[in-house]
């Protein structure tokens, strides 16, 4: 039988990357910013035989969220249920961050302590009563830094993604990952945009607008690299 690549047809990933809409006090969010540029202008991958994703379309689908408890994971699902992605990527703001954040586990609490969009603050609760404690990130990590060292975009692992309105998006998109046969999901933490043209000696936070663009390519990139062919040497938790 003949493959797709014989035939000369290419194969169509699908991608959703998503966002929260707005944070209090915070001028540029890359958590919106960051998956809209990537859906507008694409991953801007290399051609030819350095093209690492061949002859692969992907195509991305932005969501932004509200920062709610209740909203934002009902309104994610509805964009996966529409799009039917193989790889879904949740993105938010880690405000005190220096880099970029790949998060390596989403627990199974809520525990806040400032309101999130609907005023609600919940207190040590379970995000999912009966789900196990936690789960572990499905995206390949270690290729993930390799990129990000490559292109010398700071970054570095988390051991979770708190327990805010992020940390509860994560648990219940692996929680939804894990009854699929075949879907990658995770979670990235952007941290505060540096403006342009201000050396890091002068703030503490912070990275560039379109370094933070790029680290979201890079992610992508991997993910579906990771997606056509999975390595346990890709896979980097502790």
């Amino acid at each position: 039988m003949c493959s797709a690549a014989t035939l000369g047809i290419m194969r169509e990933l699908t991608v959703v990357i998503s966002g929260f809409d707005h944070y209090d006090d915070v001028d540029i969010n890359p958590a919106y910013e960051v998956p809209k540029a990537i859906a507008e202008q694409g991953l801007g991958a290399p051609t030819g035989a350095d093209n690492p994703l061949g002859d692969v379309h992907v195509s991305i689908h932005a969501v932004q969220l509200p920062v709610s408890f209740a909203k934002a994971w009902p309104t994610l699902k509805g964009a996966i249920e529409a799009t039917k992605p193989d790889i879904v990527i949740a993105t938010g703001l880690k405000h005190s961050a220096r880099s970029v954040m790949l998060e390596r586990c989403a627990t199974n609490l809520m525990d806040a302590e400032r309101p999130d969009a609907d005023n609600v603050i919940p207190r040590r609760k379970p995000i999912d009563p009966h789900g196990p404690a936690a789960y572990w990130t499905r995206l390949p990590l270690r290729s993930i830094l390799q990129d990000f060292t490559d292109d010398s975009i700071a970054a570095s692992l988390s051991s979770d993604a708190g327990t805010f309105v992020c940390n509860s998006l994560f648990y219940n998109l692996l929680n939804w990952t894990a009854t699929q046969e075949r879907v990658l999901g995770g979670f990235v933490s952007f941290p505060p945009v540096r403006p342009a043209g201000v050396p890091q000696s002068m703030t503490q936070h912070g990275l560039p607008l379109d370094q933070q663009i790029e680290a979201g390519r890079d992610v992508v990139r991997e993910a579906v690299r990771y997606y056509l062919k999975p390595s346990s040497s890709d896979i980097l938790i502790a």
